[in-house]
């Protein structure tokens, strides 16, 4: 498996692999990464479809991706934010039909949709009970502030091994906007990986820019799993590939022998029977290990979803801890599914019933929420929520099969053990109802309003997810095992917590990242795995982030002691009249 970029591999077919007739695969789970993984299997593999299983232990697909509508409502347990650079994401989606447009891919559907319907907010934050917090898209860093975040991004990896956030941050960034935007954005705490956080850096410093307003972001027409998973799913099943629902995967067993290892059995239970598979050389097997959706727990608008400090961590983590138990290569799940207390934050879908909240969302976002068009255009963030509250309307309807008069709001809080600020109760504590109230007070409905539209105006439906922010935890190199590790000679690892070394978790991409690497090598796929997206390494985007980082303030008007001050004047001085002084000058640098 290689890399490349540019369109002479990217338009591409490889030849058909070398002995895949004789090949079947088995793949633990059924998110983003595991679909994938059969996708690129059955398009570039060219793999017989029936050759390929899925084992999902629920009875749908779809994993973190979801977007369904129980006996209870609607529910949404978080949404996916896309950038124009997921190049692994793109080279398959433009392989799946779209599910509403004959002759168009999904690729295609997106594309147009977010060409005709740019996404940006005119409404990052809230303060006062609705009121506009005028965060003017400004990072509000001071020039110490900006030093910090830039020793973190010149830090080596080597470095911030095991190392918090706060190891690196004072209160000169966490106090700033650009804490604001970037933590509630991304869900980071002030615990978790500094490793983390400079990866993320490195991986969108062509997006600082987009940061306040979300221009940065693409979404999807509908919720995540009617948008992506299900044409996934129908184009596996056109192929023959065979889904095993309501199927847990509960052991691996390997054979390893000096630096060989192989994948030989399978556990299986399904309708109360256990059943082992035995796997050969030609028998693959990927492994979704670990999930940051495992251990949910699910309230109603008279239910609160609750949370367990003392929760197991779930059969995707069980899973993991048998295999790793079997080779140091197989990596650590104990560092990321221990401590649920700093992993954990809930979200809540609420459905508004009739036109009395609509108003006042109306009146934030300043645009018509009916219109199915952008709506918020990313979160808007309370700023002055005792949980941290974010909530955010993509186009709607979110679901084809809502009815047209009702919006479905997605809300989430960081600090899910805080009392809320109007109803005096820890938002895992709250029902849906009691969840609908605090957001309710935040978005300014009057007071005496408030408990009679959430009772009678929406239906509240609120999730905790104890291991959401699992892969945020602070790590070390080896916590996470390799794609395919070294000596592997028929299975790999997908997801959110398998190691490609080349890009940023938590996005659609990773997972689906693993999943063409893993088809990709063991398959001896003759094409190359695209690159991710170079912007770290490109001096335009390495300026105009530096300019924008400091609300494009000068390099000249930094405070600096008298000899560096002289120093930079000199400097400036010999590159007159070249083209490095044009390009500092093009980009507000000097």
């Amino acid at each position: 498996m290689y890399y490349s970029s540019g369109n002479y591999e990217a338009f591409a077919h490889p030849k058909k692999p070398e002995g895949v007739d004789h090949k079947s695969a088995y793949i633990i789970g059924s998110g983003l990464a595991a679909l994938t993984a059969a996708c690129y299997l059955v398009r570039d593999g060219q793999m017989k479809g029936e050759h390929v299983h899925v084992f999902e232990k629920d009875p749908i697909p779809g994993g973190a991706c979801d977007g369904y509508k129980y006996d209870i409502g609607y529910v949404m347990r978080g949404g996916r934010e896309m950038d124009n650079h997921f190049e692994v994401m793109w080279d398959l989606l433009r392989s799946i039909p779209s599910l509403e447009t004959e002759g168009a891919s999904v690729l295609d559907e997106y594309y147009w949709l977010n060409k005709e319907d740019p996404n940006y907010s005119l409404c990052r934050a809230t303060v006062n009970r609705g009121e506009d917090a005028h965060t003017d898209g400004k990072f509000g860093l001071s020039d110490k502030g900006a030093m910090e975040i830039m020793k973190l991004f010149f830090t080596p990896n080597e470095q911030l091994q095991d190392k918090k956030i706060t190891d690196f941050f004072d209160d000169e960034v966490l106090n700033s906007n650009f804490w604001l935007y970037w933590r509630t954005m991304f869900a980071f705490e002030n615990w978790h990986s500094a490793l983390e956080m400079k990866l993320y850096l490195k991986r969108y410093i062509h997006h600082i820019g987009g940061l306040p307003d979300f221009t940065a972001l693409r979404f999807t027409r509908y919720n995540q799993y009617e948008s992506i998973i299900l044409p996934m799913v129908t184009y596996l099943k056109d192929h023959g590939v065979q889904f095993h629902y309501e199927t847990k995967v509960v052991d691996v067993k390997f054979d390893i022998d000096g630096k060989r290892k192989q994948a030989s059995s399978v556990v299986v239970e399904h309708a109360g029977e256990t059943n082992a598979i035995d796997l050969t050389e030609n028998d693959l097997l990927f492994i979704t290990n670990g999930g940051c959706v495992e251990s949910c727990t699910m309230g109603a608008q008279d239910k609160a979803a609750g949370f367990d400090p003392t929760i197991k961590p779930g059969n995707g983590w069980d899973l993991w801890k048998k295999i790793a138990a079997q080779d140091p290569a197989f990596g650590h799940p104990e560092k990321f599914c221990s401590d649920p207390e700093h992993s954990n934050w809930e979200s809540a879908t609420i459905t508004t019933l009739d036109d009395k909240i609509p108003q006042y969302i109306q009146k934030i976002c300043k645009r018509d929420p009916f219109s199915g068009h952008t709506v918020t255009g990313g979160i808007v963030t309370v700023k002055d929520s005792n949980w941290l509250l974010s909530w955010t309307l993509n186009r709607q309807q979110q679901f084809r099969d809502q009815p047209k008069d009702q919006l479905c709001v997605w809300v989430y809080g960081l600090f899910s053990d805080k009392p809320g600020n109007y109803v005096k109760k820890a938002m895992r504590d709250c029902t849906g109802k009691e969840l609908c109230m605090e957001w309710l007070y935040h978005i300014g409905v009057p007071e005496d309003q408030i408990e009679e539209l959430a009772e009678h105006s929406a239906n509240t439906i609120p999730v905790m997810m104890p291991y959401i922010d699992a892969f945020f935890m602070p790590r070390a190199m080896g916590d996470r095992p390799d794609i395919v590790p070294e000596g592997a000679v028929n299975f790999a690892f997908l997801g959110q917590f398998a190691e490609t070394g080349r890009d940023t978790i938590f996005t659609t991409e990773y997972s689906m990242r693993t999943g063409m690497e893993a088809v990709y090598t063991l398959l001896n796929i003759d094409r190359g795995v695209p690159e991710v997206w170079g912007s770290t390494y490109d001096v335009r985007a390495l300026l105009d982030a530096t300019v924008k980082l400091r609300d494009g303030k000068k390099i000249t008007d930094m405070d600096l002691p008298l000899i560096p001050r002289l120093a930079m004047k000199e400097a400036l001085k010999k590159i007159e009249g070249t083209d490095l002084e044009k390009i500092l000058k093009e980009y507000n640098a000097i």
